[in-house]
């Protein structure tokens, strides 16, 4: 591992790829943060992301390679379906030596082609595990890492970028296993509480069926987290639902047949449909599980489909 200062290429500006620029930019230790996105190509978005960037104090770069020849760590931080594409356009730029950081939620299979790639043109490849949502956590989101080089650069992470990071194993894919694992039960929940409670809302019986989740598991509140799992989905359920299809690829990879993460999957991407049709315009920032779910039936009145 080469010592600092680093000069970092983010090869996604979404959500994260934001948060984690914003964090970088001015820290000890770095020199440089630069960033790719296809947004900063596209005629429709890419004056507003490279303003944003320019503002941020982040290079817009305008292509992954020229990043990637650019940069001493990549943190790539794209949708799961985008994640190997991302390895097999890093690659053959990437400076010997260099490192791939991947965050995206990818089965541990597709984290081993990366490496693959990323270890076959000379450069290092070490993969995390995000374990709950960045915000609002930022920078210090909680991620496991993995990859020969992990337990080397988890104290890099943590001292000079203030991270809330730990290596578990050299081998590459236990991260990502863990956190696959964990997404079937976190996305799981999600999808169950969207169709449980739009259900109750149909009959007319939510007052009946939230109380008695409060007698089983006392410890949540089936309100407030009804309304926070609506509202992740309905802003982030392409992400989800592509997340999911890794997880299925992971129990699959199991030697399982993966039926609830498929079905998980599905759920994901209806409602992910649902507010791409426009079904949820309008909802202010803490809304209530009942906005949503009136939302989902005026549309089945509507002759929207259901899911």
């Amino acid at each position: 591992m080469r010592s600092a200062p680093w000069r970092i290429g983010l090869i996604g500006y979404g959500e994260v790829g934001k948060i984690f620029a914003a964090a970088l930019v001015g820290q000890a230790g770095v020199a440089s943060v630069g960033a790719w996105d296809l947004k900063f190509a596209r005629p429709d978005t890419a004056a507003a992301e490279r303003d944003h960037a320019a503002r941020a104090g982040v290079q817009a770069y305008d292509s992954a390679a020229s990043l990637c020849a650019a940069s001493d760590i990549v943190i790539s931080a794209v949708t799961a379906s985008n994640t190997l594409a991302v390895a097999e356009a890093a690659a053959p730029h990437m400076a010997p030596g260099a490192l791939l950081l991947d965050l995206n939620s990818a089965s541990p299979g597709t984290k081993q082609q990366c490496a693959a790639l990323i270890g076959g043109a000379g450069a290092h490849y070490v993969e995390a595990g995000v374990m709950t949502s960045v915000p609002p956590y930022g920078i210090r989101v909680p991620m496991l890492l993995g990859g020969a080089r992990a337990a080397e650069l988890a104290p890099v992470l943590v001292a000079g970028w203030g991270m809330d990071v730990r290596a578990v194993s050299e081998e590459i894919g236990v991260a990502s296993a863990i956190k696959m694992c964990r997404s079937v039960m976190i996305k799981g929940l999600e999808a169950l509480v969207i169709e449980s409670y739009s259900t109750a809302r149909a009959y007319g019986v939510e007052s009946h069926v939230l109380p008695t989740l409060a007698e089983t598991f006392p410890g949540i509140d089936w309100e407030k987290q009804g309304a926070y799992f609506f509202s992740r989905v309905v802003q982030h359920g392409q992400r989800r639902a592509e997340e999911m299809r890794e997880s299925a690829r992971t129990v699959g990879e199991a030697g399982f047949e993966p039926f609830m993460a498929r079905a998980i999957a599905d759920k994901q991407q209806w409602v992910a449909d649902q507010a791409r049709r426009g079904v949820f315009a309008g909802l202010p920032g803490g809304a209530a599980w009942q906005d949503y779910a009136d939302r989902l039936l005026a549309a089945r009145h509507e002759g929207g489909e259901t899911g």
